[in-house]
């Protein structure tokens, strides 16, 4: 009786607590990821970019971010990255760059080597720009948005331009500063602000964004009826065999070779080798036909002029018939003399 009371119980509130399982799961599920750590500056994307130092990755809507930390160093091979700051604001790297960057409470420092940094802040975030000798420091305007640029090449010309608000900069072996106003463009040689020199659309880095992929949706194909199938098959055109292609390579001979089967025994140690006389080698070649030139020859006529046919040889006139010269008598005479009969 007390198991079959405990059955009817664990039936009773089975369904009770599984209902509170699965709303407490739906409200875990609903809250929002846990808040980055002070030290964590902002998510980066890129082309072409390596991270080194503290960060992490972070994945968003079935995409992976990296989350840039205090003392994180990020190297821009080519193209740009992008930076989307935690506390608002952003940052954009135009390549070849190498940067650190540090974060202490709501400050936030950008040592630059190389490259050129746009930021851009909307907010009361502290940021300062450092180079080997020169720190940039953007001052805002009845509390408005601070946007700047920084550029450092290797030969260490440094370019500076306030596009909203205006930047404080100071040589930091000196402590000379200078207030750039805004919408001032400058160039700086060697660190020196006595260099300080006007420069025109020298600093440049605008985001470029790239086209987002179209979303992917889902279509449901249906069988075709049978009109549509009678108008696809009366639009379909029979097809036609291409023309063969005109035969232009200059037929060459071919050479075959032929030779013995080769033989092998297993039982034989050294096996036996083939006659190389018995190779034959074939050549094969076409006959191009004999060149039969038709036509009629045009000009004037040519007349083949006719030899006269060759005069007898003279007779000896003073030899008359049947009389025996001087020669025919010596050798009448030689004859007889070496005759048998003689």
């Amino acid at each position: 009786m007390q198991s079959r009371a405990l059955s009817t119980a664990w039936r009773r509130t089975a369904p009770i607590l599984l209902w509170a399982a699965s709303c407490s799961l739906g409200a875990g599920a609903g809250r929002p990821d846990n808040p980055p750590s002070p030290d964590t500056v902002g998510a980066i994307v890129g082309d072409s970019i390596s991270v080194q130092g503290p960060m992490s990755v972070d994945s968003a809507n079935g995409q992976f971010r990296t989350i840039l930390r205090s003392g994180s160093e990020v190297l821009v091979k080519s193209g740009q990255a992008h930076i989307d700051l935690v506390e608002g604001g952003n940052i954009t790297i135009c390549g070849p760059a190498h940067f650190s960057v540090l974060k202490s409470g709501s400050s936030i420092t950008i040592a630059v080597e190389s490259g050129t940094i746009h930021t851009h802040i909307e907010n009361q975030l502290t940021l300062t720009v450092y180079t080997a000798q020169i720190q940039a420091h953007p001052v805002a305007i009845g509390g408005g948005a601070q946007d700047m640029l920084v550029g450092l090449d290797a030969s260490g010309s440094m370019c500076v331009r306030a596009n909203k608000g205006a930047i404080r900069i100071e040589q930091q072996l000196t402590g000379q500063s200078l207030l750039i106003p805004q919408s001032g463009d400058v160039s700086i040689a060697n660190g020196q602000l006595e260099t300080l020199q006007t420069a025109e659309g020298r600093c440049a880095c605008d985001l470029q964004l790239t086209p987002r992929p179209p979303e992917v949706t889902t279509e449901v194909s249906a069988l075709a009826s049978t009109d549509e199938l009678k108008k696809k098959a009366a639009s379909i055109k029979p097809a036609v065999p291409p023309d063969p292609p005109a035969n232009t390579e200059k037929p060459e001979p071919v050479y075959q070779v032929f030779m013995p089967p080769l033989q092998y025994d297993a039982k034989a140690m050294v096996q036996q080798e083939y006659d190389p006389q018995l190779i034959v080698l074939v050549r094969r070649a076409r006959v191009h036909p004999t060149l039969i030139f038709q036509g009629k020859v045009e000009g004037e006529a040519i007349v083949a002029q006719s030899t006269p046919p060759l005069a007898p040889p003279k007779v000896d006139e003073a030899k008359k018939p049947g009389e025996a010269t001087t020669w025919d008598r010596v050798r009448t005479f030689f004859h007889k003399l070496w005759s048998p009969s003689s």
